[in-house]
């Protein structure tokens, strides 16, 4: 094995000293893969490898190791390239066998050219991921992890990216000057592509593209939800990529890429820049736009590693269901009935003294799809919380708290105009080769609120009712029809929506409360403010942790309980058959479910069940007061 050296900061000549051991033999490929994988098991490893979550781009080093945690937002169709490659020297005709892997472009020496002729060449495949910052992520969540990195890093003194390309959440105030030019990569390579020059040319693209009518500019980097932060980024991965869809989230490892001759225009390229991708023939400038962006806005990431995340909480370990992790689970299910109680009460204060409907928010929270029946999500639980006031300041506070709680979210405001002008259902833009993005492309496990209480009177035009229809299929299947021009594609949704409003929500749900508030605080702002301030930080990460870690537990019910459940619904079909319908006992079955998920039993007990048959009645009566009240309640 080679020399250790520094893996972190550069690890290309750590896989240069494997290839150089191995020779074209494809075998140094699973060595290197093995060597970081084991590298990065030590301990707290990982937390030393920077982030382009929380790192801004100009300050990590070009080639070395970082880590991105992110989106699948598209694919892009598969590339070759030069897995291995040979080199002449024009003077010397000495030949040099080089690696194409984790390289955008070709590696050569003074007086070196690449031969394309070459015996040895061996071509590979490679896949690429255009993957955007997750959606909605809860700023606790950005904290958290930002906060656990140990990794030292510094402006870069190789790669600055210029004023117009300025890194993510840079404070507006920052001025960004190019204080020194990137080293032109070796080989036979014109002067005019030094680091200055193509900054030059990007900054000069939009104009030369202004001539094309299918160019746009400034760069769209196509994040699902207005407003957005963060970095997108290529990540081309090398390896058992047929696992990885549209939507998955990743933790990749990787070698950061930046060269700025991505930046430059494909046909402005010379030969020994595209080397490594022969496949790179793109049929329209806007296609070539969206799959070259500049590097400065769009880097690359060659994947070393990547790991599907299972869920989105970092106070979480990574799976639960580990031997090593099970003394966590265990450890934090013995104070469960302390902490759901403790989070009933804050819930409760938060929903100015409904218990009812803090118990009801809480079986919403901890829900997920966690398995299907042919097309039928099992386990999703829409909430529809009804009674909030209307153009007040209660349903945004109630977000902030929900917010707090869960890793990732987004607040939708059903406005005649959201709902006309939003794109909301990702669709193929086939000129330029890409999925653009829609609010509905989320992550799983996000929780979407709809806000009603901001609806008012207006129509709806085709696009919205195209994206009512669409709101609805995730409400009912928990899926999302991509528009493909041609046809349609589902693309399956793990989604908790809850719908605040007035009245009885427009859009389906599987339950529905009735919001009867206790207490009228003169300042909801005040309130909600001074709320989330008497929780302490230890508190509100025990909320987090109790909300993820129930999503991921396992549920079964006996053939005795099984068999109970059903001579009790037989029972109660005699009393009131008009009451009591099929779908009251599938919505009983959901909340006895949940509400044993959420005092830590994996199994449904007759206590349990009887307690979701008593709060159905309470939220039954509710309804039936409120109906008597006002006409517009079912």
């Amino acid at each position: 094995m080679p020399a250790a050296g520094d893996w972190l900061g550069s690890p290309l000549s750590l896989v240069q000293g494997f290839f150089a051991q191995n020779g074209p033999s494809l075998d140094w490929q699973t060595k290197v893969t093995e060597y970081f994988r084991e590298r990065l098991k030590e301990n707290d490893a990982v937390s030393w490898v920077p982030s382009l979550n929380d790192v801004p781009l100009h300050y990590l080093k070009p080639n070395s190791l970082v880590k991105f945690r992110c989106m699948v937002q598209d694919m892009f169709d598969p590339e070759f390239y030069m897995g291995v490659y040979e080199t002449v020297d024009a003077l010397t005709q000495a030949r040099v066998l080089h690696f194409g892997k984790y390289r955008e472009v070709a590696d050569c020496g003074p007086n070196e050219e690449v031969d394309l002729n070459s015996k040895q060449t061996v071509t590979l495949e490679r896949q690429t991921f255009y993957c955007v910052p997750v959606p909605g992520e809860s700023p606790w969540v950005k904290q958290t992890y930002a906060s656990s990195s140990q990794a030292r890093v510094c402006p870069s003194t190789s790669y600055t990216p210029s004023r117009q390309k300025r890194s993510y959440e840079e404070d507006e105030d920052m001025e960004l000057h190019p204080t020194k030019q990137k080293e032109l990569p070796a080989g036979n390579l014109s002067e005019n592509h030094g680091y200055g020059e193509p900054k030059r040319m990007e900054k000069e693209a939009p104009t030369r593209q202004q001539i094309t009518p299918n160019c746009t500019s400034p760069l769209n980097l196509n994040f699902p939800l207005p407003g957005e932060k963060g970095p997108a980024c290529l990540v081309k991965v090398y390896d058992n990529w047929d696992g990885l869809k549209v939507n998955d989230v990743l933790e990749v490892y990787g070698i950061l890429s930046v060269d700025p001759l991505l930046s430059v225009l494909n046909d402005e390229r010379d030969s020994t820049s595209i080397l490594l991708d022969p496949a790179e023939c793109m049929d329209t400038a806007e296609e070539q736009r969206v799959h070259s962006p500049p590097a400065s806005l769009v880097p690359r990431i060659h994947a070393i590693q990547v790991h599907k995340v299972q869920h989105l909480n970092p106070l979480l370990p990574a799976n639960i269901k580990d031997e090593e992790n099970k003394t966590f689970v265990s450890s934090f299910l013995s104070e469960l009935s302390s902490v759901r109680a403790e989070l009933l009460g804050f819930l409760t204060h938060a929903l100015l003294g409904d218990g009812l409907a803090a118990e009801y928010l809480i079986l919403h929270l901890i829900s997920t799809v966690y398995s299907r029946r042919d097309v039928l999500p099992l386990g999703k639980f829409t909430l529809n919380l009804s009674g909030c006031p209307r153009n007040s300041a209660f349903t945004e506070l109630t977000y902030r708290v929900i917010q707090q709680l869960v890793p990732a979210s987004h607040h939708l405001r059903m406005t005649i105009q959201n709902m006309n002008e939003l794109k909301f259902i990702p669709r193929k833009d086939y000129t330029a080769n890409r999925l653009e993005s829609g609010i509905l492309q989320l992550a799983g496990h996000t929780s979407l609120m709809l806000d009603e209480t901001t609806l008012e009177q207006g129509q709806l035009d085709t696009a919205g009712v195209h994206n009512l229809t669409a709101i609805g299929n995730l409400i009912t299947w928990q899926k999302v029809d991509y528009d493909f021009s041609f046809h349609r594609m589902e693309f399956q949704s793990n989604v908790n929506v809850l719908i605040t409003s007035e009245g009885k929500s427009l859009l389906p749900s599987d339950c529905h409360v009735h919001l009867q508030p206790q207490i009228v605080p003169p300042n909801m702002e005040d309130y909600t403010g001074s709320l989330l301030a008497a929780v302490l930080p230890s508190t509100l990460n025990k909320f987090r942790t109790y909300v993820s870690l129930l999503r991921l537990m396992d549920y079964n019910i006996s053939d005795e309980v099984t068999k109970a459940v059903e001579d009790d619904f037989v029972e109660m079909r005699k009393y009131d058959p008009q009451s009591i319908t099929a779908d009251d006992l599938h919505r009983m079955l959901v909340v006895a479910r949940l509400l044993s998920l959420s005092v830590g039993q994996t199994t449904l007990s007759r206590e349990r069940w009887l307690r979701a048959k008593q709060l159905e009645v309470l939220r039954k009566s509710r309804l039936d007061q409120q109906k008597s009240v006002n006409g517009n309640e079912p």
